[in-house]
């Protein structure tokens, strides 16, 4: 007779057993990497050395990710490496960011790993061409090899690579044709081909790319119409083709159908041209589409309403004219700038409830008042109306935009009357430009409320007003722009004190600002005292919605300044550019000594005043100083001698004072043209500057006509700071060019944004 603790524990070790037993049975044998495998990978690693006896910031890198690649260990735990857990077999390897810094082998130990699944080798500094042992890889389903520096074309082994699902060759230098042995990559989902040198796509047929959801081709230098075959693929998510030679209009093929799953359409900057289609209506999934910069003409289809998921539009910079749709309002984005639209349709749906973010409507055109409609709208972010012919006043209901607006741009227009009060609850705001209008009266003191606010442009107005010293205040305003109005008075008073302590750039010239400065004017200054922590912080920050690429590319608008005469183009412009124009008004008294506190100054003119007594010796501290105009004054004395050690000094004017004594010896002063040291009677150093040995300093216009120049050598540019939002992606504020012409003893400025004749600010959307 058994006992029952004992039945019951006997039972318990049979169960066990069984359990034991079918666990076993159903367990895969787990294997370690294989010799060969391990093999393959330690030649791989020896492939790139390491200079032991002077290790650099990569070399240690490398050294360190490698460390764990040791045959002592199991080669399947190795950094990166991922192993098959049944066969031990290399699946996967990825070495993303580690600084190979050579060439693949065409007989490297990688290409040895012919069970690898997916190989990743992203911005690894590799150079030279892909060897054509790569299609040897045959099992890859991924490969990425983005971010290096390969050359010559790719080689068309990669059509051996027939499970591909995943391929990525963008940002390296490939040149020549998009290899048409792509076509083979039947089961290839993406395809990234971004940034590159590639020139073709000659007879590509890619329609047999059943698969495909995203393929990106931009910024390439690809010629020829875009294969009709593309929007045949039901699969396609993403197509984008920016910034290539296409041409001819566009042609969706005759496939195309509403069960289209494109939801993303880039085609900008390019050189397509005819009409719009109308089949674009059939994309019903499209939420994103970009047709800026190419040749369109006529009208915008009115199908485009059909586009229901449409929430970002760029029309920009094309020939499209008629009146611009209703339907077209109801988006979060839309671009219509650089245009011939004649009107505003009305918009078809309920304005309070469009999600507006950015309406962009400059340079097309635009006649008339001010939108009305526009001040219904409760979620702008942006608001550019610039450059287009728009007059009357600003309707004081603008005020219900103002909530959530962060960029208020009114720039080249003919409004008129007294900007109105309307910025009590505009905290973040970023931007106002209404500069280059006819606005009267004085700047609204509600500004005040805006404590975000980095750009004030009011340039070439009529404002007639004392100087806002009450604007001191704002905490983050970089910049200043009064140029070309009616202020009047002194800039500084007994009781206020002047603040700023933000500012980097400030434009008050040409207007009819009097008095005297105390000597420690400039010494709470403190933006331009010391180096901003975040100078690489943008201006615009926070009115970015989409994509950042492709707010990169809208708002990548060159920008030209004639410099000596050259047209020269500018896609960026410098973020740390510290400027302070004084000039063209009726300061008086010494110039401060504070001035030279402002260590960061780039750009310093005071011409055109009746500064008296001594040039500051303080100024040779502005070690940064490149542009230094102090002419048309009655300052006396001499030319402080140091402001020769001031290597960035490379634009200077000394004219129409009553300097005296040596001109100092240096480079930058030897480079300057013989008007910039003019009509100081008691000056003298001239003959190694003009080239003569009796070259005399003139006291008079009429003795210097033989010496008289070009004033395009007079230019001082007068550029300021950069205003981008988005990364590597810039918007730029210029502020133009002033040119003095000792001849005809006048300033005169020219601006190259639509060739007007007066300098101003433009914020670039």
């Amino acid at each position: 007779m058994m006992i029952p603790n004992q039945s019951n524990c006997f039972s318990g070790i049979v169960t066990l057993y069984f359990f034991f037993v079918l666990h076993t049975l159903a367990s895969p044998t787990l294997h370690y990497c294989r010799h060969d495998q391990r093999d393959a990978l330690v030649e791989f690693k020896h492939e790139f050395p390491v200079n032991e006896s002077n290790l650099s910031v990569n070399d240690t890198m490398l050294n360190l990710w490698l460390s764990s690649w040791n045959k002592s260990n199991d080669c399947c735990s190795w950094e990166g490496v991922t192993c098959d857990a049944k066969s031990g077999d290399v699946i996967s390897l990825f070495m993303d960011f580690i600084p190979l810094n050579n060439s693949l082998k065409p007989n490297s130990g990688l290409f040895k790993l012919q069970h690898l699944q997916n190989l990743s080798l992203y911005n690894c500094n590799l150079y030279g061409e892909i060897p054509s042992s790569l299609g040897n890889l045959s099992r890859l389903t991924e490969l990425v090899l983005s971010y290096n520096q390969f050359v010559g074309q790719v080689p068309s082994s990669i059509s051996n690579l027939t499970r591909l699902r995943e391929l990525r060759l963008d940002y390296n230098n490939f040149i020549g044709n998009i290899p048409v042995s792509f076509a083979n990559l039947t089961k290839l989902s993406k395809l990234f081909l971004t940034n590159n040198y590639f020139e073709s796509m000659l007879s590509l047929d890619v329609s047999g790319l059943h698969n495909l959801e995203f393929f990106e081709v931009s910024e390439n230098s690809i010629v020829g119409p875009i294969p009709t075959s593309l929007f045949t693929i039901s699969s396609l998510q993403m197509v984008s083709l920016r910034r290539n030679q296409f041409k001819g209009p566009i042609e969706f093929g005759g496939n195309t159908s509403s069960s289209s799953r494109l939801s993303t359409l880039l085609l900008g900057d390019n050189h397509f041209d005819g009409p719009i289609p109308e089949s674009l209506s059939n994309l019903l999934s499209l939420q994103m589409l970009d047709l800026g910069y190419n040749n369109f003409i006529g009208p915008t289809p009115r199908s485009i309403s059909k586009l229901v998921n449409l929430y970002y539009l760029n029309l920009s910079n094309n020939k499209l004219e008629g009146q611009a749709p209703g339907c077209l309002w109801g988006m979060m984005s839309a671009i219509r700038s650089h245009n011939s639209f004649s009107s505003f349709e009305k918009p078809v749906r309920i304005l309070d409830e469009i999600p507006m973010q950015m309406l962009a409507f400059n340079s097309i055109s635009f006649r008339g008042p001010f939108p009305s409609w526009i001040c219904k709208l409760r979620w702008v972010i942006l608001l550019d109306l610039s450059n287009n012919s728009l007059s009357g006043s600003i309707p004081q209901c603008l005020w219900n935009s103002t909530t959530t607006l962060g960029a208020l741009v009114l720039h080249n227009n003919n409004f008129s009357g007294i900007l109105p009060d309307i910025f009590f609850n505009a905290t973040r705001l970023k931007a106002l430009d209404v500069s280059s209008n006819q606005f009267e009266g004085k700047l609204p003191k509600s500004l005040i409320n805006c404590t975000s606010i980095q750009l004030l442009n009011a340039q070439g107005n009529r404002i007639k007003d004392e100087f806002p010293s009450w604007l001191g205040s704002l905490p983050s305003l970089h910049v200043l722009i009064l140029r070309s109005n009616q202020f009047y008075g002194p800039l500084y008073h007994n009781n206020v004190s002047i603040g700023f302590q933000s500012l980097r750039v400030i434009d008050v010239s040409h207007n009819h600002f009097t008095g005297a400065f105390p000597p420690f004017y400039f010494s709470n200054w403190l933006g331009m005292i010391t180096v901003n922590g975040e100078e690489e912080d943008t201006y615009m920050e926070g009115l970015t919605v989409g994509p950042l690429e492709i707010l990169y590319r809208l708002n990548r608008n060159s920008m030209e300044m004639v410099q000596k005469g050259v047209n020269t183009d500018f896609e960026r412009i410098r973020s740390d550019f510290v400027a302070i124009d004084f000039s063209g008004n009726r300061f008086c008294g010494k110039i401060p000594d504070s001035i030279g506190l402002l260590k960061e100054l780039r750009l310093l003119n005071l011409s055109g005043n009746t500064f008296t007594g001594n040039i500051p010796q303080s100024l040779v501290n502005l070690t940064t100083l490149e542009q230094l105009d102090i002419s048309q004054n009655q300052l006396s004395g001499q030319i402080p001698q140091d402001l020769a050690n001031l290597s960035f000094l490379s634009t200077m004017n000394f004219s129409y004072n009553n300097l005296q004594g040596p001109i100092p010896r240096g480079t930058q002063f030897q480079r300057q043209s013989c008007s910039s040291f003019m009509y100081n009677p008691k000056l003298y150093g001239l003959e190694e500057i003009c080239g003569g040995t009796h070259v005399s300093n003139p006291t008079t216009p009429q003795e210097s006509e033989d010496l008289s120049e070009d004033p395009e050598e007079q230019v001082i540019n007068w550029i300021a700071a950069a205003i981008a939002y988005g990364p590597g992606v810039f918007c730029g504020l210029v502020i133009g060019h002033i040119f003095a012409s000792h001849k005809h003893h006048r300033w005169f400025t020219k601006f190259f944004y639509g060739n007007k004749p007066e300098a101003v600010t433009k914020v670039l959307v």
